[in-house]
């Protein structure tokens, strides 16, 4: 189990920050994704053997927001 600690950009209200969990969440396997919109960073726990740190990046921008390895 991996975990991995994104920023994200281009939030404008806590249910972006929902949002953005729940579709990481429905990622095969993804395990927990926790985001901030206050700090506006997401922290995601996920097997790496079944998804990638590719993936989840490509979730989190194809629902419009932009993010980046910390």
């Amino acid at each position: 189990m991996k975990t991995i600690t994104l920023k994200i950009t281009d939030m404008h209200c806590t249910s972006c920050a929902i949002n953005i969990d729940f579709e990481l969440e429905d990622l095969k396997g993804v395990k927990e994704a926790t985001t901030n919109y206050a700090t506006q960073k997401t922290v995601v726990s996920y097997d790496s053997k079944i998804t990638s740190l590719e993936k989840i990046k490509g979730v989190i921008q194809k629902l419009d927001y932009k993010c980046c390895s910390i």
